[in-house]
């Protein structure tokens, strides 16, 4: 079922159970390296977190990415690719990339120079000859736009897909990788102007509460539904905070968020006890240069399935 109706949406989502196979937190993560990491301009006309007056060190941006993979670790085995200098936003695998129980999806993306990145080979053949994953190529898709777990934030232990309407992700998008993830429930709605993903706005905190910025959705009704439907479990963002990249986060366990240390810092005491609450310590990662390309951790993780 996909909806865009709040309403039905609760009706559908209080009817599901969890699925009893299906685990709320990757087993595996992978990443992209930067490579001569730069700014890309096409990338900026609907980043609204993006200064292109901003410049870069492609070796400090290097160096984080390092700590990233090495602090994850600490979670899930961590695998990382080598960048391209072509592909300057492929340290954001997730939107090109993305897997579900035995599925390699490659998304379709909006702009020509992300959509290179969907042509590499070693990260097809990786999930398909060496993990034996079906793949789904949306990549050719010219009719839709779909910018995977950007665009959509999954809840992995029930099926369920909440996608932002966009540049990044049309109606026809979401239906497509709704398919793809074999969910059984898609919540769609129209984020605010000036987003671009919704895993900016949104975190599923392994799928029993949410970190949410209710001005990054087009109608708050939208982010106080999906609030609702965990319990009212959420952590609620300031602009500010989500300007910080603190809904940009992820779940990598049962009992920790990984964020960025500026979305960390941007957090409240009352916010940190409220996640603490909830079950889930902070783990945070230095990531201030590769935030200047508009997307934080969770954009350079990848989730294997």
């Amino acid at each position: 079922m996909i909806t865009t109706s709040p309403t039905d949406f609760l009706e559908a989502y209080a009817a599901l159970a969890p699925l009893p196979e299906a685990a709320a937190t990757a087993r595996a993560a992978f990443l992209v390296a930067p490579a001569e990491f730069a700014l890309a301009k096409e990338s900026a006309r609907d980043n609204r977190y993006m200064d292109m007056n901003l410049t870069v060190n492609p070796l400090k941006a290097l160096a984080q990415h390092a700590a990233l993979a090495q602090a994850l670790r600490a979670d899930v085995p961590v695998i990382t690719f080598p960048g391209n200098p072509a592909t300057p936003d492929a340290v954001f695998p997730n939107n090109v990339f993305a897997t579900a129980p035995g599925r390699l999806i490659v998304g379709r993306m909006r702009h020509p120079v992300r959509q290179r990145e969907a042509e590499r080979s070693d990260i097809r053949a990786f999930f398909g000859e060496l993990l034996g994953y079906d793949e789904i190529d949306l990549s050719g898709c010219d009719d839709l736009v779909a910018e995977l777990t950007g665009s959509l934030v999954i809840d992995r232990a029930r099926g369920v897909g909440y996608c932002g309407l966009s540049e990044r992700c049309d109606m026809a998008g979401a239906q497509a990788m709704h398919k793809a993830f074999g969910l059984r429930l898609t919540y769609c709605f129209e984020l605010a102007e000036t987003e671009y993903h919704t895993n900016v706005v949104l975190t599923l905190l392994a799928s029993r509460a949410v970190i949410v910025a209710a001005d990054g959705f087009r109608d708050p009704t939208a982010a106080q539904a999906i609030a609702h439907a965990y319990g009212d479990r959420a952590v609620w963002l300031t602009p500010a905070q989500k300007q910080a990249f603190a809904g940009n986060a992820i779940t990598l366990s049962d009992d920790r968020v990984w964020m960025s240390a500026c979305a960390a810092a941007a957090f409240t005491d009352e916010q940190r006890e409220t996640l603490s609450g909830y079950g889930f310590a902070i783990g945070a990662v230095g990531l201030g240069e590769i935030e200047k390309a508009g997307g934080s951790l969770r954009c350079c993780v990848g989730e294997i399935y």
